[in-house]
Formats: C-alpha cells, sequence, structure tokens
C-alpha cells in the first residue's frame, strides 16, 4: 500500500523537490547570500527530513480508511453497508456515500431482476404444463396403435418433444431444487430401469440392446431429481450412439464403499482435451458440432443437480472408444446426516 501511495503523491514529491532545488539555485546564485556548504547541508537535511515527517504522518492517516475498506472487501457479509469504516475526513464520507447509494441501487436492480425472472419462470412452468396435456392426448392415441410401425416413428418423435418439455420444466425449477428434494433410500438400478423404460421408443427406432449390469445397490438421494440426472446421461449416450450397437448400464460399489452406476456407450468417445470442459454451460464438443445435434445444456443440467445432490459426476478418462459417465453416490453422505439430525 506504500508504493500505491507514494504513487498517487507523486505531484507532492516532485513539487517539494522543485522548490527545494529552486531555494538552494536561489542562495547559490545570489551574491549578497553568504551560506557555508555546512550551513547548506543542514538546511537541506531539515526540509528533507520535515518533509519525510509529514509524508509517513499523512500516509498513516490517509490510508486508515482504505485499509479498513481493504479489510472490509476481505470479509464481506451481506451487511457491509452496516460495518463501513468510520470517515477520517470529507472525501471519505464522500465515499461512503457513494457506496451505499451503489448498493442501494444495485439492490434495486436486483430485485426487479428477480422479479421479472420469477415472473418468465412462473409463465414457462404454466406454459409447460399446459403443453404436458396434448403430449399426454398423443401418447394415448400413440399407445392405442402398438403394430403400426409408422406410429411407433411417430412416437420416437414424440419422445424428444416431451424430452425436450420436461428438461425446460426442471430448468425453472432448479433454482429452488433445495426445498423441492426428499431424501430417501432408493435402489439405483430400478431408477435406471425407469428411465430406459422412457426412452424405449429412441432406443427401438436405433435397434439399440439397453443392458443394466451389476449389484442392485442403494443409495439416499432423491430420486425425481436422480432420475434427472439420468435422463440426461441416457439420452446423450442414445443420441451419439450408432444405430444397431449396445448401451451398458452397470451398478455396484467401489472398493472405498462408494456406490456408483455407469452408463456406457459405444459412441465416438470424448476428445482428451475437451474432458475439463463437458459440464461447460453451452459447451458442445466436436461431435455435437458434426452432428448438429447438441445444446450444451444436458451434460451441464446433469452436473448442476449432482452438485447440489452431492452426487459426484464425471467421465471416466481413457477410453479407446466410447463414452464411460459415472454417478458416485457418496455413502453415507451429508444427506444422511441431515436426515439422522431431523429424526432426532
Amino acid at each position: 500500500m506504500f508504493i500505491r501511495y507514494v504513487d498517487a503523491r507523486k505531484s507532492w514529491i516532485l513539487l517539494f523537490a522543485g522548490l527545494l532545488g529552486l531555494a538552494n539555485a536561489l542562495i547559490l546564485l545570489d551574491q549578497g547570500i553568504q551560506v557555508t556548504s555546512t550551513s547548506l547541508f543542514y538546511f537541506n537535511a531539515s526540509f528533507i527530513l520535515s518533509f519525510l515527517l509529514f509524508f509517513i504522518w499523512r500516509f498513516k492517516k490517509e490510508t486508515k480508511y482504505a485499509a479498513a475498506l481493504a479489510a472490509l472487501q476481505e470479509d464481506m457479509a451481506l451487511d457491509w453497508m452496516e460495518t463501513l469504516p468510520e470517515p477520517g475526513n470529507g472525501l471519505d464520507q464522500m465515499t461512503n456515500d457513494i457506496l451505499r447509494e451503489a448498493s442501494l441501487q444495485f439492490k434495486r436492480k436486483l430485485s426487479d431482476y428477480k422479479e421479472s425472472q420469477l415472473i418468465e419462470n412462473e409463465f414457462t412452468a404454466s406454459w409447460i404444463h399446459e403443453v404436458k396435456t396434448p403430449l399426454t392426448a398423443m401418447k394415448l392415441i400413440l399407445d392405442a396403435q402398438p403394430s403400426d410401425p409408422e406410429i411407433r416413428k411417430i412416437e420416437a418423435e414424440w419422445l424428444r418433444v416431451y424430452l425436450l418439455v420436461d428438461r425446460q420444466l426442471h430448468m425453472t425449477r432448479l433454482p429452488a431444487i433445495e426445498s423441492d428434494y426428499v431424501l430417501e433410500l432408493a435402489s439405483i438400478q430400478r431408477l435406471a430401469v425407469e428411465e430406459v423404460r422412457e426412452l424405449a421408443p429412441w432406443c427401438m427406432e436405433k435397434n439399440l440392446a439397453v443392458s443394466i449390469e451389476g449389484t442392485d445397490v442403494k443409495a439416499i438421494t432423491d430420486q425425481k431429481w436422480c432420475r434427472f440426472i439420468l435422463r440426461q446421461l441416457l439420452t446423450n449416450a442414445v443420441k451419439y450412439n450408432p444405430a444397431n450397437t449396445a448401451l451398458m448400464i452397470v451398478t455396484d460399489v467401489t472398493e472405498t464403499g462408494q456406490v456408483f452406476l455407469d452408463v456406457i456407450d459405444e459412441g465416438p468417445g470424448i476428445q482428451p482435451h475437451e474432458l475439463p470442459r463437458i459440464f461447460d454451460k453451452g459447451f458442445t464438443g466436436e461431435n455435437g458440432r458434426i452432428q448438429n445435434a447438441a445444446t450444451g445444456l444436458g451434460l451441464y443440467l446433469a452436473k448442476t443437480v449432482a452438485d447440489k445432490l452431492g452426487i459426484t459426476l464425471k467421465a471416466q478418462p481413457g477410453q479407446k472408444k466410447g463414452t464411460v459417465m459415472r454417478m458416485i453416490f457418496v455413502e453415507p453422505n451429508s444427506f444422511e446426516a441431515v436426515r439422522r439430525g431431523a429424526g432426532e
């Protein structure tokens, strides 16, 4: 801070140096003034010492407020306006007034934005619920003609529309997920079976063989949001899997006692340099751009929900072919502790 203060007060230093130099020049050039070299030395030394003492005093006084602001920035609470340091002079008071006004303006804009966002989310949720009614009716009509191959093609397209609508609905609920989930002990294989059943028309269209292997493990999670994560992983797997291939789901327990679920496909896989970015919002990757079928939202939403549920979501590296996406349920996890605490 001292260096920055010196840099800010360069004009002071230059003014002092100029005035001192001018005084020395007048003394030396004026023939009427007789001064010995010792007196000139004491003259310069006294002026320089006086300036240094003045400079140090001003540094301590003027940086006290700035240091308090810096400390407040490092440990800023929600009520930081109430903890602003006491101003040392009129300029410090002006700074306090500006900070308070800026904070109030920001809170007003944030409140307006949240209100508009809430209205938009409510409108979107309402629209989705309205759309689901004709979609449900269409599904009943499609199920009434199970043997018609053309109807099965329409059903596959219907499923894609339904998945997009369902994902949008979950996106509107995502900000309030903490107040929406219900924690319970669930069979991970059963959740996988239910999602595979939902995607059956799409799998049949591409003639994908889907197998579920491993141990019927259980973990504490929210079934609805856990299925949402699974849905994004399976949707990606079905989308990029070539026709007439296989899709595998494996559930088991690691050596450290962690329950996991792997979704294994035979698609083109993920490039090694893309692995750190696959969960970034809007990232589509090389395969998504080639097929022009990716939105960059599926894995981002899955990772966002997984983080909130305490689920570790990652792509297994080192795959020569296909992709292995793994969900790890830590057991026992923080949610189990929360449930035990609530029970007590």
